[in-house]
């Protein structure tokens, strides 16, 4: 029997499994250190946090509870542009937060990529009925 710490890497992704032990500052440590040449700077630029704002919380010197979700999702996009996977899912847990379902984009990305999996009689019925639950929508 494997504890959580000494399980093995998923053999699908070949990755570590998901540390769900990890503030904050350990997550941010971790990301950053797979990137070498980025720094806090680099990372406080990309998103628009303030440096001494992402310091404190690197620190720990500053509580993490309260950041607004979107900073959360700016700094996956961050790290992913620079190459690193992560997901909204492992900052959420990182602050103790509850994961919420997908923001807007997502969600537009997730239906954009079905709609341009269906045959093109499927997409034409696709857009008819998506008008007519618009129609009901402004009725209601």
């Amino acid at each position: 029997m494997t504890n959580e710490a000494s399980r093995p890497a998923s053999p699908e992704t070949g990755q570590d499994p998901p540390r769900r032990d990890e503030d904050l500052a350990a997550l941010l440590e971790r990301l950053l250190a797979q990137v070498p040449d980025r720094t806090q700077k680099d990372l406080a630029a990309e998103t628009g946090i303030a440096y001494p704002t992402l310091n404190a919380w690197m620190n720990r010197t500053r509580g993490t509870s309260r950041i607004d979700p979107e900073k959360l999702r700016v700094l996956v996009e961050v790290f992913r542009r620079w190459g690193v996977r992560t997901t909204p899912k492992e900052f959420f847990e990182a602050v103790g937060r509850p994961v919420p379902g997908p923001s807007g984009d997502e969600r537009e990305a997730r239906l954009l990529k079905l709609y341009r999996q269906l045959p093109e009689a499927r997409q034409r019925a696709l857009l008819k009925d998506a008008e007519a639950m618009l129609q009901v929508s402004r009725i209601v």
